[in-house]
């Protein structure tokens, strides 16, 4: 008989993975904050935060995040089958399998998170860079990238959020207007 996961386990499970592999809540919401701050100077680093907590309710992104670090750590402990191994161990450049799937955790949150999962992906800012350049401490083919997407997602969200309160000023500002005239 098939075992039903409840989803609470699953968010768990992939909150726990991302604390044991060294990656923090607060390193993603620094990643948000530096992509969306620019557009809104008055964002704070909470508003970051609860951004990534909220996209890590998000099945899409856990199931990513479980499978990504899943396949590096067995490539950490060499039990993946070679080709496949050296692949993944040396973060082969035309291996593009990582970022297939982080971009397929990204594509929920429509095209800002896609451009900017592709910039995070370019250029490495953060704990993402952190990730990507640590040779000898463990594997993370897949984790810089589902971390690029984690953060993608955080921080198209904030910019549809910050745009649907922009609209509803906008819009209490007509009534408001209408209603002095008439």
């Amino acid at each position: 008989m098939e075992k039903t996961i409840h989803s609470q386990e699953v968010t768990r499970a992939s909150r726990k993975r991302l604390e044991e592999r060294g990656v923090k809540i607060e390193d993603i919401a620094e990643i948000v904050f530096e992509m969306q701050y620019p557009y809104h100077p008055e964002l704070k680093i909470e508003d970051c935060v609860d951004s990534v907590n909220k996209v890590l309710l998000k099945r899409e992104l856990q199931h990513a995040i479980l499978v990504g670090i899943e396949l590096d750590m067995l490539a950490e402990n060499k039990q993946l089958s070679e080709p496949l191994q050296s692949i993944v161990e040396s973060d082969e450049g035309l291996f593009g399998v990582d970022e297939t799937i982080a971009l397929g955790a990204a594509l929920g949150y429509g095209s800002i998170a896609v451009t900017t999962f592709g910039h995070l992906d370019k250029n490495k800012i953060g704990i993402i860079r952190e990730l990507d350049t640590k040779r000898g401490e463990g594997v993370h083919t897949f984790l810089d990238d589902i971390v690029a997407s984690i953060a993608a997602n955080a921080a198209s969200r904030l910019a549809h959020r910050f745009r649907d309160r922009e609209e509803q000023l906008a819009d209490e500002e007509i009534k408001d207007q209408e209603e002095l005239i008439g």
